[in-house]
């Protein structure tokens, strides 16, 4: 198999469906996981947003300030909610190999679908490094392992050459590119049959036209639809309507990603929506009041109906 475009017999085109959110952690007033409105959230982001899978403490889910009791307690609440209908991707991904396989053998345990293992942080690992880490995770449980590329964030990206290799692996089968590698992300998929998901929202649309098989979004928590919508008129054929939409998101797109960091801005989207989301953690810090009217400049101009607003 060559990429997404020629799944062999059997092999789905989209291990994980085409359209994902990396859901944020719904919190109290007070800074404690919210469970019941986590519940509530990840059903409004499967039967509104037509998400058909949710990623439950990836970096949106603000993974490096809750325990590890908290992902366990969030992960149980949204199976339970909707994992009868959605594909749901634990992250489990630190920067200690030892904790990832015990974050992974508890999300096995409480019933994950997948896992979506972020390139340790922080410590830069060299390639090799990377790839002991990433097979022993793989090695750890019997669940698909997706690896998340940011090197934005973990000040290492995985090399071309290491995910050839890791991709040999019969359970890591796919990746969340958030490097904007378009070269190394076209040469992985022409070599591999690894999927591509793109992560980064802006770059939804070129990313399916490589070859990516769907996306894992951050506004898919608010127009993760129109995002559905995208990717459906994309593979139908339909490249200009694809296009209108993701222009007509782009304001949605700055607002939410680019302003402040992306899960401050997301639940302060959350909040003039009426959905369940509540504070950050610290070191990340609430929405000004100043960024949340720009932020509801920026949700109108895209087309998302607030209650008692304009559009």
């Amino acid at each position: 198999m060559t990429g997404t475009q020629q799944p062999s017999a059997g092999r789905p085109v989209a291990p994980f469906g085409r359209m994902l959110t990396a859901m944020i952690t719904p919190m109290t007033a007070d800074g404690a996981l919210d469970a019941d409105g986590a519940a509530r959230l990840a059903t409004y982001l499967v039967d509104d947003m037509r998400n058909d899978g949710l990623v439950i403490s990836g970096t949106t889910g603000e993974s490096p300030t809750t325990s590890d009791v908290e992902k366990d307690q969030l992960l149980r609440a949204v199976i339970e909610a909707v994992g009868d209908r959605a594909t749901i991707v634990a992250g489990v991904g630190t920067n200690d190999t030892a904790h990832t396989i015990e974050l992974a053998h508890q999300a096995e345990r409480a019933g994950a679908d997948a896992l979506l293992v972020v390139t340790p942080y922080y410590n830069k690992p060299p390639q090799n490094g990377l790839l002991a880490h990433f097979t022993a995770v793989a090695d750890a449980t019997s669940l698909p392992n997706m690896l998340y590329d940011i090197p934005g964030r973990t000040g290492v990206p995985i090399a071309t050459e290491t995910l050839i290799q890791l991709a040999q692996h019969p359970r890591i089968v796919a990746v969340k590119d958030a490097k904007a590698d378009f070269g190394a992300g076209s040469t992985v998929m022409a070599n591999t049959g690894l999927f591509f998901y793109s992560g980064d929202d802006m770059l939804n649309l070129p990313w399916l036209a490589l070859g990516a098989c769907g996306f894992v979004s951050v506004v898919g928590h608010i127009v993760g639809d129109r995002l559905h919508e995208m990717i459906d008129a994309y593979l139908a054929g339909r490249v200009g309507e694809a296009l209108e939409i993701h222009r007509e998101l782009l304001p949605v797109f700055i607002g939410v990603m680019t302003r402040t960091q992306g899960a401050i801005a997301t639940k302060a989207a959350l909040g003039l929506l009426g959905l369940p989301g509540g504070t950050v953690r610290g070191p990340l810090i609430d929405a000004t009041p100043q960024q949340v009217e720009q932020l509801r400049t920026d949700l109108v101009a895209g087309g998302v109906k607030l209650p008692g607003g304009a559009a």
